[in-house]
């Protein structure tokens, strides 16, 4: 069983087709980049992942749950298995790290404070961020706030996680971090990973397999292809943008 799959997906907003007859499985453990110019939908595929809009056709399942006819309070289940990493990393700024990262925790689960605690510690010492729970949001640079962000995504621990453009705003130092992140945590925690990109650097660092949403042919995810080449990666998306 793949951890998420999409079969014939339909979704238009205002009239305007964003998928039409989508087919996408993302296979365990791996991390697939999904790349393409903006405004074709690539964020719109992580939401309809986790269940904030609903296919208007289709099937959207995440681990052989199929989500869009759940409750509210199914879904939370269901969601509990999928951490997001957003753009903006979404903190909380009146709230400390610490406090960010326990947030989730005490929404999805019946732990101490001592057990939330010693969670929160060890998720922030993967990040390579130990001893800042005190700090606020305010107080981090783009880059930690990221960080953190992904700390807070990893903390009740899903098997998925969603990134949307997790390199974006920052500098090349700061995003060649995150990039390693995302490959070290795949490869300690076995994590399936969906990273919603633009920056190809960042593809050639964490994918190993790419969906290329293409403008010409809006609506669909033409293709999927393997990422362990430079050069089979390039002809992949030559041929796309070609077609």
């Amino acid at each position: 069983m793949n951890p998420v799959e999409l079969h014939g997906v339909d979704k238009r907003f205002d009239g305007n087709v964003v998928y039409h007859g989508l087919e996408l499985e993302v296979r365990r453990g791996e991390t697939l980049a999904v790349v393409g110019p903006s405004g074709v939908g690539k964020s719109v595929l992580l939401k309809l992942i986790i269940g904030l809009i609903k296919p208007d056709q289709g099937t959207v399942l995440v681990e052989g749950v199929v989500i869009a006819p759940l409750s509210e309070r199914n879904l939370h289940d269901v969601r509990r298995k999928v951490g997001m990493l957003f753009q903006g990393a979404a903190l909380f700024d009146s709230l400390s790290v610490g406090e960010n990262l326990a947030y989730g925790l005490r929404e999805h689960f019946d732990w101490d404070d001592r057990r939330i605690r010693a969670r929160v510690a060890e998720c922030l010492d993967w990040v390579g961020l130990r001893g800042i729970e005190e700090q606020a949001p305010a107080s981090l640079s783009g880059g930690m706030k990221k960080r953190v962000g992904l700390a807070r995504a990893l903390a009740p621990g899903p098997q998925v996680i969603l990134y949307d453009e997790p390199t974006t705003g920052l500098d090349p130092a700061n995003a060649r971090r995150i990039n390693e992140l995302i490959r070290s945590l795949q490869q300690r925690l076995g994590v399936t990973s969906i990273v919603i990109t633009h920056d190809m650097p960042s593809v050639f660092a964490v994918a190993d397999r790419v969906g290329l949403v293409s403008e010409q042919r809006i609506g669909r995810v033409i293709g999927v292809g393997e990422a362990h080449h430079d050069a089979e990666l390039q002809a992949f998306v030559q041929g796309e943008e070609a077609a």
